[in-house]
């Protein structure tokens, strides 16, 4: 794909002369997906470049519609020519809520962004026609630790013994995913994924990859975000409110239980995708991230006793490893 052919797709999809508008790169993701912001005069678009061979495109345009008929703010799909992988979407500007977030102004955004949480957890499943997040899409996600994590980016190899220890935490934490109420997750639910509009609102964007599954996925990925840490304290206090607002009836220590061991999986998953983001995708700027997603996953695994055996071995035989890294930062704090 070269920038001419988006170009000149954008100005026909718009019926637009051919020597109007400019296209310039705008910030990309971890995916092949490429942004480009096309501007005629005032007015601008957000031109996609989704290779159709390595993006679920149909996807991203199914989900966006789904979304959109249950009231949630996502990028409007103005024109989309699926060989070629191009899209043109609406423009909802460079605002992220991740730079806005400061201690006095979380309480306010997390509050708005669980409650579109709790938006996209009231889509009735019969409506969504959106996959499962079964034991194997979850099992699958959790060998990412294993291969790209400790395997090729520390360079070590877990004996038999070891990789027995490692799948009875794959177990344990696939059969409580499995176990939690079943609602419609994003999956991808942090403060890059969520953009600020001019009027206030939140839009949603990265969502092709829905699924139906845990309801505390979306709540972890936002309140453990793995670009920004807050207290212990405060995200034990968001979360009991989200649970009086949207689900009275769980338990708080359940909830706390599903929210912590879920964030597990989570990060687990995230440490194999951020050292495969480097290592195969040659994006090494998410290892500066690895800390921080490092500090969550031991925090959980070392305060419930049935991931102390995993917590030992961590400590024993991959920390050793982990603190000759160039990209390694110990965090003290209490998350």
């Amino acid at each position: 794909m070269s920038q001419p052919q988006l170009l000149s797709w954008c100005r026909q999809s718009l019926v637009m002369p051919e020597d109007v508008g400019t296209l310039l790169p705008v910030s990309g993701d971890a995916s092949f997906r490429r942004y480009f912001r096309f501007t005629v005069d005032q007015r601008s678009w957000i031109a996609v470049h989704a290779p159709p061979d390595k993006e679920n495109n149909q996807a991203f345009v199914d989900v966006a519609a789904l979304f959109a008929d249950h009231g949630l703010n996502v990028p409007v799909l103005l024109a989309w020519d699926r060989e070629q992988g191009f899209m043109l979407l609406t423009d909802f500007g460079d605002q992220l809520l991740w730079p806005l977030l400061d201690a006095d102004s979380v309480d306010m955004w997390y509050q708005k962004s669980l409650a579109a949480v709790a938006q996209l957890q009231a889509i009735p499943l019969n409506h969504a026609k959106l996959p499962y997040y079964d034991s194997q899409r979850l099992q699958t996600e959790l060998r990412l630790f294993t291969e790209w994590f400790v395997e090729k980016l520390l360079d070590y190899s877990p004996s038999r013994a070891e990789q027995q220890r490692i799948d009875t935490v794959f177990s344990i934490l696939t059969q409580s995913a499995l176990a939690q109420p079943q609602v419609v997750v994003h999956r991808d639910y942090h403060s890059r994924n969520i953009m600020v509009l001019p009027s206030g609102e939140l839009g949603l964007i990265d969502f092709q990859d829905a699924v139906i599954g845990p309801y505390t996925y979306d709540p972890v990925s936002l309140l453990r975000d793995c670009y920004i840490v807050w207290p212990r304290e405060k995200v034990e206090q968001w979360l009991e409110s989200f649970r009086k607002n949207y689900w009275p009836d769980e338990q708080p220590a359940t909830l706390l239980r599903d929210f912590d061991w879920m964030g597990l999986q989570r990060h687990l998953k995230v440490l194999g995708i951020f050292a495969r983001l480097n290592l195969r995708d040659g994006k090494p700027r998410y290892l500066d991230d690895l800390p921080l997603v490092l500090h969550y996953t031991l925090s959980v695994a070392r305060r419930y006793k049935e991931f102390n055996a995993f917590a030992q071995w961590f400590d024993e035989m991959l920390m050793p490893k982990i603190v000759l890294q160039s990209w390694y930062k110990p965090l003290e704090m209490n998350v």
